[in-house]
């Protein structure tokens, strides 16, 4: 004869904190994947029979992308206008204006785009401009030059 009551226990996991573990992981994971995207930006260069030597490691860099989208050390201006880059080449670009400036334009970028670049530099007095190229090659295929 049993006098106790039959124990039933049920075992119970509780997941709830584990869910929101796994979804905060999971924001993390996407909200990274997409900085990445922007130093991953292929822009094609002109070609030139020279090129210089490598540009200084504190050079300001401005890309110009095939659609006249224009990136400031990786960061998109997201207003095409004058102004717009201007405010953001000052921001990034600081207060020294003997800072040696590289321009990355790609090859199919419409002249204007280039010329406007160019132009906000100029009103904001940088005076070291390079436009990066890369090397041309000749009808072997190897690169042109000694």
């Amino acid at each position: 004869m049993r006098l106790g009551a039959t124990r039933n226990d049920d075992f119970e996991i509780n997941v709830i904190s584990l869910i929101d573990v796994m979804l905060t992981l999971l924001m993390f994971f996407v909200m990274t994947t997409t900085f990445v995207q922007h130093s991953a930006m292929k822009v094609t260069l002109p070609e030139a029979s020279e090129t210089a030597g490598e540009p200084q490691r504190e050079a300001l860099i401005i890309m110009v992308d095939a659609n006249s989208h224009y990136f400031v050390d990786n960061n998109e201006v997201l207003n095409p206008a004058v102004d717009t880059l201007k405010e953001a080449i000052a921001r990034i670009g600081g207060d020294n204006r003997d800072r040696q400036v590289v321009l990355r334009a790609d090859a199919m970028t419409p002249h204007q785009a280039v010329v406007t670049a160019m132009d906000a530099l100029g009103q904001l007095g940088f005076t070291h401009l390079s436009i990066a190229t890369t090397r041309s090659k000749d009808a072997t295929g190897k690169p042109a030059g000694p």
